[in-house]
């Protein structure tokens, strides 16, 4: 019912199922023009999260799902023209692929650093929770002079709002 109405303004293929070498090269140009401008969102966002900015870097959330989502329909259809460009500019693809390779190498660098905020977050987290299930935990003893062991109605579970 909810339905989204589909863009095709990266999709010049979509048209028609014949395409000559300006819509290839044409498609070629408008993947490089949007790996650049999403590499300059993702390079925003880790310098963000290196910078403590999560805030910051979740605003630029929106502009990086649409050039993603721009990025997936050009590289679908320039694959399916890869032959074609193969054949009519070989140098047009091997800059393609060198551009691509850069692209990759940058959205490594960018889950790193998002992998890393994620882990130091999750660990300030496991740690505020011991603290908390330290310190809910009586300190009683058995019979025998050891440590009971905490029930389960000692163990008081921490909520933690995921927004910020």
């Amino acid at each position: 019912m909810n339905q989204r109405p589909q863009h095709r303004s990266a999709a010049p293929a979509a048209r028609g199922a014949t395409s000559t070498p300006p819509d290839v090269a044409r498609l070629a140009n408008e993947l490089t023009e949007v790996m650049s401008a999403l590499l300059v969102v993702v390079e925003q966002e880790t310098e963000f999260v290196r910078a403590g900015k999560i805030r910051e870097g979740m605003q630029l959330e929106a502009q990086k799902s649409e050039l993603s989502r721009r990025y997936m329909l050009a590289v679908e259809h320039l694959k399916s023209m890869q032959k074609m460009l193969s054949q009519t500019d070989p140098e047009l693809l091997a800059t393609l692929r060198r551009h691509h390779e850069t692209f990759r190498a940058m959205l490594q660098v960018n889950l790193t650093v998002l992998a890393t905020a994620h882990a130091v977050s999750e660990g300030i987290v496991r740690g505020v929770n011991a603290e908390v299930q330290r310190r809910n935990i009586p300190n009683t003893y058995t019979a025998n002079g050891q440590r009971a062991a905490p029930g389960p109605r000692n163990m008081t579970p921490i909520a933690v709002s995921r927004t910020l």
